[in-house]
């Protein structure tokens, strides 16, 4: 039965009959390994990188992060009527 210790230890014996003694060497050496040894992504292109930065930069969602503004909201209540309230953070 698997996900059970005892059908967990069924499939290692199943696996060393099939694949051999080395067979979990050989996987557990498999994980430290790199598929190639060249870089991927930016770190292959430095240049490309910083463009891709600059380009995400000037397409920021945070308006006024730069310039100052939008830190001051203004938030009104108005409680009654003739009641307004102001508050700014």
């Amino acid at each position: 039965m698997s996900g059970t210790v005892s059908g967990g230890r069924k499939a290692r014996e199943t696996n060393l009959k099939k694949h051999g003694k080395d067979f979990y060497r050989i996987i557990g050496s498999r994980g430290g390994q790199a598929a190639t040894n060249k870089p991927k992504g930016f770190a292959a292109n430095r240049e490309l990188a910083r463009k891709a930065g600059s380009i995400g930069g000037r397409k920021s969602r945070r308006t006024g992060v730069s310039t100052g503004q939008g830190k001051e909201k203004e938030y009104v209540w108005k409680g009654g009527p003739n009641e307004r309230l102001v508050f700014t953070k």
